[in-house]
Parts: structure tokens; C-alpha cells; sequence
């Protein structure tokens, strides 16, 4: 299993069916090819739903085509127009509404082909389950699955999920944060593309109620290390080990592909729980969600 972060590394099932035929040439005579922002798939997750390639910040995942099946590509557009989310910076302050019911909300940042996912859905459905990622067969698969299981406590976004929490989720909204095996970016001129940092933990806290528990996982010793350095450092979470360290996996998370690859490979799994610490009176001014602001393209181009 592998996150937003890294797309490309979530395998395709060797039994996948044929992928999509192209579709047939429009009157341009264009055939396959599509305009610049026209979505893959009709009715589907929008290419860059908040354009947010012309917004200054470096990013951990770096979006790429995969291979997308027939039956992928089927549930994208049938199942997308219900159960999908394009984070294109639009409020949606709650996010129970996008549920059919007010159980509390955990986001799922990087889910991979969404195998485990589904599997978490279907063990807790009083847990509903907001997965982003940017992989497009992952989240093709990932809403059959939820078709095919019966899991109305799964929704998927597409895009980034800085984005998400900093311009579209009002503060304590969230009641947990799953982050499973993300890009280590293993080459130090590339650490500071990883996700876990200081300041992504301290946007992640302003819309994680008190209490919300915030679950790390890494295959990567380097980049386990760092996590719970920055982790134990940051002042509005507390792990709930007690004494410090890593946590045991909890029997809440499956046992995923991803993970048993590396184990084959005496890769060690480390899990790391958190707890979201009350907020304190005088902070809670700077959890309110600030209103987007528009920044220029760059000149060169650059992500």
C-alpha cells in the first residue's frame, strides 16, 4: 500500500481485465487526445481540480498516468458523481455531510490501491472513511470495491490534501488521520519533499479534534525515525505509548501487500500513534480556515 506521495509504486493485479479502449476520435478528429484540464474519464476526478500546479510549494507526491482497467474506469465515472471528491478548494466545512450519516470522519492521506482501505471500511462501519489520493487507478479500484462490499462509509478525493485541510475543512472536523506508508523519498536532497514535518502536523492539528488519533506507519527506518522525532516534538500531539516509541500495529490495520512486500524483504514496520492533544484557549483563534488566496503562475514552470 502506498500513498498520494507515491502512486506509482501500488502494483496492478496481474488478473486486472483489458484496460480502457481509447475513446473513439471526436469531431476534431483529435481521437485520444484531450484538452488541457479535460478530465480523463467523463464525469470522473478532475485532472488538477484546484489547478494547484501554478501554487508555490514543494509537494510530497508527484502525480503520474498508470494504467487504468475497464472496470476501473467504469466505476470512476459511474460512481464518482457519488462518491467521489474533487479537491478543487470549495468549503466543505463538514465533512459528515458527505456521508449519509453523523458517525466521525477519519482521513485516509495516500491509500494505494485501497485494498486495506476497504478492509478497514467493512471491519468499522461506524468509522467513516474520507481516502484521498491522486493515483487514478487506486481510486478506481477502490470504489469497486466499495460497490462491490457494500461500503457506504468510504468517499474518495483526488488531489491534494494540503489543499484539503487548509482551505476546505473547518478546524476539529476530523476525528482521526491515517498516513500509511508514504513516500519516504529516500535521497536526502529529497527530504524535505516527505510528508511528515513539523508543519504539516501543525495544519493537520487545527482540524483534528482533541482526542483524534493520528496513525503512522513506514516500512522506511530513516523516515520512521523522523516521524517520531517531529511527532514526539510537536506540541499539540502526545503518543499514547506509554514511555515513548513505537506502537505495536494495531489489529485495526490490515496487513497490506505493500507492507508484506517489504517484509520479504527484512524491511521492519513501524506504527506510530499519536494522540491530538486539547487545544489551547489562546490558540484557537489560528484554527479558523483562512479564505484562498490566488498566487501567479511561475515563470518556469515549476511544481
Amino acid at each position: 500500500m502506498s500513498d498520494s506521495v507515491n502512486p506509482s509504486a501500488a502494483p496492478v493485479p496481474a488478473s486486472s481485465p483489458s484496460p480502457v479502449p481509447a475513446p473513439a476520435p471526436g469531431p476534431t478528429g483529435g481521437g485520444a487526445t484531450r484538452a488541457k484540464g479535460e478530465p480523463r474519464f467523463p464525469g470522473g476526478p478532475q485532472a488538477d481540480p484546484a489547478g494547484s500546479h501554478f501554487e508555490r510549494r514543494i509537494r510530497s507526491f508527484q502525480p503520474r498516468r498508470s494504467r487504468v482497467t475497464q472496470g476501473q474506469g467504469d466505476a470512476l465515472q459511474r460512481l464518482w458523481p457519488v462518491w467521489g471528491l474533487d479537491i478543487d478548494g470549495h468549503p466543505v466545512p463538514d465533512p459528515r455531510a458527505l456521508f449519509d450519516d453523523a458517525h466521525p470522519v477519519v482521513l485516509e492521506i495516500g491509500f494505494g490501491m485501497g485494498e486495506a482501505t476497504a478492509q478497514m471500511a467493512g471491519a468499522d462501519p461506524d468509522v467513516n472513511i474520507l481516502a484521498v489520493d491522486v493515483h487514478t487507478p487506486g481510486q478506481g479500484n477502490l470504489l469497486n470495491l466499495a460497490e462491490r462490499n457494500g461500503l457506504s462509509n468510504i468517499r474518495v478525493a483526488n488531489g491534494d490534501a494540503i489543499i484539503l485541510l487548509r482551505e476546505m475543512l473547518d478546524p476539529g472536523c476530523l476525528d482521526g488521520l491515517r498516513v500509511y506508508f508514504p513516500d519516504p523519498w529516500p535521497k536526502k536532497r529529497h527530504h524535505k519533499r516527505r510528508l511528515i514535518q513539523p508543519e504539516f502536523l501543525t495544519l493537520a492539528a487545527t482540524r483534528l479534534r482533541p482526542g483524534a488519533l493520528v496513525h503512522c506507519a513506514t516500512d522506511w527506518e530513516p523516515y520512521a525515525e523522523q516521524m517520531l522525532e517531529v511527532l514526539t516534538a510537536h506540541p499539540d500531539f502526545e503518543n499514547t505509548v506509554p514511555g515513548g516509541g513505537y506502537a505495536p500495529r494495531p489489529a485495526f490495520r490490515p496487513l497490506t501487500r505493500f507492507e508484506g512486500q517489504g517484509l520479504d524483504k527484512g524491511h521492519t514496520v513501524h506504527d506510530l500513534l499519536f494522540r491530538r492533544r486539547a487545544a489551547q484557549p489562546a490558540a484557537e483563534a489560528a484554527l479558523a480556515r483562512p479564505a484562498r488566496e490566488a498566487e501567479p503562475p511561475d515563470p518556469a514552470g515549476n511544481s
